[in-house]
């Protein structure tokens, strides 16, 4: 995991108004929106991850004690000996550690640290698009136990969903960290994604393509009517703005399809249409 204060380009001392003027720089700097770079999205995600932490006092605390580990250490650990053991063994090697040292707090060892938040926690929330698209309300059952979870409408793949105070408990009065749900997409028949855009096919006939057409096309949001120009080539694609994920667009993309079988009217009409071609060639 990158640090936060390099991914955000201050020191560790820096005031909240720094650390704003920070993010605001980069999130315009790396705005999928704005940088079409492949990697700017992610970049953005990182930037947007380091600002929700940093800017929260207590979040930021014990990212301070703890460095990456702060959303996985026990709430009682003590960090001077957390620093210990992350330098004497693995994060997966307890064989050489005192746990009473460890939990030092549980034992009245603290010793002027006081009551540490809860550790933040992670969870994967699947999604279907058509629901990421329209948003809504979820009961999900997590580490045995049940939370409402209100599902904003245009969530994209990989977007973090922060339900505050449903992570692990805090120590004494202190209050309980955060649970983050990481949106996965899941693999539709209808629509492919792509960032916040959306791609559906749209099956067009010969004669359809050729003169304009008004057809239906189905969308997450609804059916809706689309004008197909004359002289519809297959590959174009029509945008309907706005239909996408978060205010991203949808494509309908252009399938010319020709009858499986023709009838005798169908085969006589293209004869003539195939003389016309040759006469013009």
């Amino acid at each position: 995991m990158a640090d936060f204060y390099e991914l955000l380009g201050v020191g560790r001392d820096a005031s909240a108004d720094e650390l704003q003027r920070a993010y605001r720089k980069l999130a315009r700097k790396y705005h999928p929106d704005i940088n079409k770079d492949p990697g700017a999205e992610e970049k953005f995600k990182q930037v947007s991850e380091a600002y929700d932490v940093l800017s929260d006092p207590e979040q930021r605390k014990r990212y301070d004690a703890f460095g990456e580990d702060f959303r996985r250490v026990p709430p009682d650990a003590d960090p001077q000996t957390w620093a210990r053991r992350g330098r004497q063994s693995s994060p997966f090697d307890a064989g050489d550690i005192d746990l009473e040292d460890l939990f030092g707090g549980m034992f009245g060892g603290r010793r002027g640290w006081g009551p540490i938040p809860g550790a933040d926690q992670e969870a994967e929330l699947e999604l279907p698009v058509v629901e990421a698209y329209q948003g809504g309300r979820r009961k999900l059952t997590i580490g045995g136990r049940t939370v409402d979870v209100t599902i904003p409408a245009g969530v994209t793949d990989g977007q973090r969903i922060r339900l505050a105070g449903q992570g692990g408990r805090g120590s004494g009065d202190a209050p309980a960290g955060d649970l983050y749900l990481i949106v996965k997409l899941l693999p539709d028949k209808r629509f492919r994604v792509e960032g916040r855009d959306l791609y559906a096919d749209l099956a067009v006939s010969p004669a359809q393509a050729a003169l304009g057409a008004q057809l239906a096309l189905d969308t997450p949001g609804g059916q809706v009517k689309l004008r197909v120009p004359a002289g519809t080539s297959s590959g174009k694609r029509l945008r309907l703005k706005g239909r996408g994920l978060r205010n991203g667009d949808l494509y309908a993309e252009v399938r010319i399809v020709l009858p499986e079988k023709l009838s005798d009217d169908q085969r006589r009409l293209y004869e003539q249409l195939a003389t016309l071609d040759q006469g013009r060639s």
